[in-house]
């Protein structure tokens, strides 16, 4: 069973950058497809960004430029940049894992963490 743990969210001002982390509970981590989702109250999670196990990341339409995925296979650990932060960043930030499947739909991947709330002020 894979655990995953997320760290790093927090109340930000507009224009502020922020580096979210995934951390797993497996040795085998740099062998998951990872996804970046957030959620809002009342809606799905919304898919924001992947990796890949050979480290090819891809992205949400729009999203490219201010949100960079990166891996560190060394730490376990999969991290989101988010940069120059805007108030409809606000959301919970759940990362993701799958050892097969890779896209943006939530059902693709079996394993999650709990989320991490970032919260972006204006």
């Amino acid at each position: 069973q894979v655990q995953l743990a997320e760290l790093g969210g927090g109340l930000v001002q507009a224009g502020d950058s922020l580096r979210i982390s995934c951390t797993a509970s497996v040795r085998s981590f740099s062998n998951y497809n990872v996804a970046w989702f957030r959620q809002t109250p009342g809606e799905e999670h919304e898919f924001i960004a992947a990796i890949s196990r050979v480290i090819v990341p891809m992205y949400k339409d729009g999203v490219k430029g201010r949100f960079t995925i990166s891996r560190d296979n060394a730490k376990n650990a999969v991290y989101l940049q988010i940069d120059n932060l805007k108030p409809e960043d606000t959301g919970v930030y759940s990362c993701a894992a799958s050892r097969s499947q890779l896209g943006s739909e939530p059902q693709l991947y079996p394993y999650w963490g709990q989320g991490t709330q970032v919260t972006v002020s204006s």
